[in-house]
Formats: structure tokens, C-alpha cells, sequence
């Protein structure tokens, strides 16, 4: 079974293979046992369809670079996740962001000159495979089950948020209204010494603030606005965020140097 082309697979795909009936006929997908692949992971890619539920939960931050995108955090440093029990389990009733929902499918080109996208997914996991149990791909005609279906759907509807999130950030950018951003936290043990957290970007109030009228009313309009407060209102969870780690013994020693939010 060939692999479909990944030149660079994205967060959590190890491999990516095309579903078909012809070489998954008996395959079946079962009931997978936590969520090792999020253990360990502290950002999250997020659409703009999930600001509004996301920004209850998580500081939503966008990464640095020329095509920012929106991530959800759920740790402040690198291989930091607040939210998952020794079992790899969530702790808490969050909001899961689609991009873990989605995984291990996606839907992917098998040729990079291909204008279809196929469903494809993640061969690695140990919940797929050619077995006894569990959910089937194709039914006895060969023809996806209804399950099937279920993901295709799924992953089309993440495809749509993902342009409408595309166009959310090409207008952000077009407002030119993103900033280098950073946070400083201190301890109340350590008061002198700030955690100073960078390496994210996010709408700079006082650029939104001098926005025109007109401008303004169009965002209010088209949705984006309150998109923007939703992102703004999470940043208040990142000193929250920190004591998550710090009640878990997840915070290093307090450092001048700033850490990191990587993208």
C-alpha cells in the first residue's frame, strides 16, 4: 500500500496512507486508549469556527513568522500539556479542539499537481488495522459505511473552517493589527524574577482601538470582530495557564532569558 506524498507530515502524523477498498476492505477502526500522541504537546492548531468555545479553556495565541496561524495553548513551554493525567487522558471537561478530533484521518493530495483531496490517515495507530472488532470502513459491498461517511464528513467541514480561517488572518493582516507579543509572570515566591514568555503574536489593542469607523463595522459585520475579542479575552488564561504548571511541577526555574511559545 503506498503512502501518500509527505514531503513534511503535520503535529501528530507519523505516516499517512489513502483509505481505499481495495486495501483496507477488512480493516476496522476500534476504541482507542487515551490520547498519547497529545501527551506532550503544548499548542494546539485551531480554527476560527472554535475561538469561541476554544477561548474558554485555552489562551489563543498566533504563531510567529509571515503566515501566523491560530493555536490553542495548553501548556506555556515546549512538551507542556496541562490538561492530560498519567493515563493520557483529559482532566477536565475542555473543549477539544478539531484538529485532535480529527486525527489520525485527514484529507490529503495524493499527487501534489491533484485538485481532489482523498481521505487518508494515520497507518502508526494502534486502533486501525486489519481486525475482528471494532467499526468498519466498507461494508460488504466494498461501499464506505456510514462511519466512514462520518469522518469523510468531518474532515470536509475541517477543510471549510481552514479557508475561513485562511481569510481571518489575511485580514488581520491586511489590518496590519498583529503584534510581537509577550507576557511576563512572576511567582509569589519569586518576585523579582518574571518568567517572560515570546516567540507568539497577537491583535495589539490600541492598533484595533484606531481602526476607522467603517473598518470597525465591516469586522462587526463579517463576524471577525468578535472572532478578535474572543482571541483577546483568552490571553487572561495565561497566568492561569501558569499555575496549572506550576500546581503540576511543570514550571522551570525562573530565568531573565524569555521562554519560548514555539510555533
Amino acid at each position: 500500500m503506498a503512502s501518500a506524498p509527505q514531503p513534511q507530515l503535520p503535529l501528530f502524523y507519523k505516516d499517512l496512507l489513502p483509505l481505499n477498498s481495495r486495501d483496507h476492505a477488512d480493516w476496522k477502526v476500534g476504541t482507542a486508549e487515551g490520547a498519547a500522541f497529545l501527551a506532550q504537546t503544548h499548542a494546539v492548531p485551531l480554527t476560527s469556527d472554535e475561538f469561541i468555545d476554544a477561548q474558554r479553556n485555552y489562551p489563543i495565541v498566533f504563531t510567529a513568522g509571515d503566515n501566523p496561524l491560530p493555536i490553542a495553548l495548553f501548556g506555556l513551554n515546549e512538551g507542556v500539556n496541562t490538561f492530560m493525567d498519567e493515563n493520557n487522558k483529559l482532566t477536565s471537561q475542555v473543549y477539544v479542539p478539531a484538529y485532535v478530533r480529527r486525527y489520525p484521518f485527514m484529507l490529503a493530495r495524493l499527487r501534489p499537481e491533484a485538485d481532489d483531496l482523498s481521505l487518508c490517515f494515520d497507518p502508526t495507530v494502534d486502533f486501525i488495522s486489519k481486525r475482528d472488532d471494532g467499526l468498519a470502513f466498507f461494508d460488504e459491498k466494498a461501499e464506505p459505511t456510514e462511519y466512514t461517511q462520518g469522518v469523510l464528513e468531518f474532515c470536509r467541514r475541517f477543510e471549510e473552517a481552514g479557508q475561513r480561517t485562511k481569510a481571518f488572518m489575511d485580514e488581520l493582516g491586511k489590518l496590519g493589527i498583529l503584534m510581537d507579543g509577550e507576557i511576563a509572570i512572576t511567582r509569589n515566591d519569586q518576585p523579582d524574577t518574571p518568567f517572560i514568555y515570546r516567540g507568539f503574536r497577537m491583535v495589539d489593542e490600541a492598533k484595533l482601538r484606531e481602526l476607522p469607523i467603517e473598518k470597525l463595522d465591516a469586522l462587526n459585520k463579517n463576524g471577525m470582530l468578535i472572532l478578535i475579542h474572543a482571541h483577546l479575552f483568552s490571553l487572561n488564561l495565561m497566568r492561569s495557564l501558569f499555575e496549572r504548571q506550576m500546581a503540576q511541577g511543570k514550571v522551570p526555574v525562573a530565568q531573565s532569558a524569555p521562554q519560548g511559545v514555539p510555533n
